[in-house]
């Protein structure tokens, strides 16, 4: 680890994954550190990290090498990655992206937070990045940290129940966005509950077709690009655009209720004590990355009544290939419309788009299918009484 000049803050990057970095600007923020956010993830972000990045790895790998890359460029001292023991590739994503960029010559210092050490691992990662030992004032940017995330997936909630339903298009988006920008000053839990009120209210008003026929969407896979925009191709909002009202069920939040947050702080089934329970019948234990959330997922949005369910995963992710296999077996049982998507560098916009709109065609037909039946069925029930 290199010696930090006490007069200088020290200047730290995390790669992108949809809106993590408001939050971790935040911490570093609290923590007397400059955060360095490099450019969002882009074509160009993409084509660093695909050059430096043997063929055969995933999407998230190449995006998270091409951010560190820019950030490093950019005049960052550190740049902060997070790790993972698990069967996923993840695990080996540190070594690898450090002896690359090793050998691309670049001198930054690389950090690594282990996933699944919680509120015990973001402490020693703060107290290595610091080089001292601040308890309280870890502790102040770790709850606030946290509360930033929550508040980030409530307002991207907002954002697509009133994408699917706004009578302007784009309007909802362009609150959202207004609202992320009062996100990036925020320097106390009391800027965070101030944000809130303000942007759940302008969200809120937004006009609406009250009357407008909205499909239910699930979206699940592989949470880098279930989460990050560039990666899905702004998969919600294309579905926004059909009416269609989407619904994360991996997100970082849900994933800090497994991780991070103490048991006696949690309210309710957390994902992954659902993902091992609904799983079970098809996939009896973890095979690495979100498979086992994804097999359950599928049953999840089953037992609500959901619409469909879409399945996006990065190509080659093993865990998520296996995840698709099951599928097949699941629909014995289950009845609901999977779409599975695998994206990578190739993927085409294109082409894309007329699978979500062949999707969503077939969800409307099989929702009025479903209606008509049940209109039937309560009819002939009226008339069995009429006769009885």
């Amino acid at each position: 680890m290199a010696k930090k000049d006490k007069n200088k803050k020290i200047k730290i990057a995390f790669p992108h994954m949809g809106t993590i970095s408001y939050a971790w600007a935040y911490a570093m923020r609290k923590c007397n550190m400059e955060p360095y956010i490099p450019p969002y993830t882009s074509k160009k972000t993409l084509s660093l990290g695909t050059k430096h990045s043997p063929e055969a790895i995933c999407l998230p790998y190449k995006l998270i090498l091409g951010n560190f890359i820019e950030a490093i460029e950019g005049g960052t001292d550190y740049v902060g990655m997070i790790s993972s023991p698990g069967i996923c590739r993840l695990g080996e994503y540190g070594s690898c992206i450090k002896n690359a960029l090793k050998d691309l010559g670049y001198g930054a210092n690389y950090i690594e937070l282990q996933l699944y050490d919680g509120i015990k691992g973001l402490f020693r990662f703060l107290k290595e990045l610091t080089g001292g030992n601040h308890p309280i004032m870890f502790t102040r940017a770790i709850v606030g940290m946290i509360r930033m995330i929550f508040l980030l997936d409530d307002l991207e909630k907002l954002l697509f129940y009133y994408s699917a339903r706004e009578i302007t298009p784009g309007e909802a988006e362009k609150r959202y966005k207004k609202a992320l920008s009062y996100l990036k000053n925020a320097s106390s839990q009391k800027d965070l509950k101030k944000i809130k009120k303000i942007a759940f209210e302008e969200m809120k008003s937004i006009p609406i077709d009250k009357n407008r026929d909205i499909l239910y969407v699930d979206v699940t896979g592989e949470i880098y690009i279930v989460c990050d925009e560039f990666s899905n191709q702004g998969l919600a909002k294309e579905l926004g655009k059909m009416g269609v009202q989407v619904r994360k069920t991996l997100t970082v939040s849900s994933f800090l209720k497994d991780a991070i947050i103490p048991k006696i702080f949690r309210k309710g089934e957390t994902h992954l004590q659902r993902a091992n329970r609904l799983a079970k019948p098809f996939l009896m234990r973890d095979i690495g990355g979100d498979a086992l959330e994804c097999v359950s997922d599928v049953a999840y949005a089953q037992e609500r009544g959901i619409d469909g369910i879409i399945h996006i995963s990065p190509f080659t992710c093993m865990p998520e290939i296996m995840s698709q296999n099951i599928f097949p077996n699941m629909r014995e049982n289950l009845s609901i419309p999977i779409l599975p998507l695998i994206m990578d560098e190739q993927t085409g916009k294109a082409g894309y788009i007329t699978r979500l709109e062949a999707f969503v065609d077939l969800m409307r037909r099989r929702k009025r299918k479903l209606a008509l039946e049940n209109k039937n069925l309560k009819s002939d029930d009226n008339v069995k009484q009429e006769v009885e």
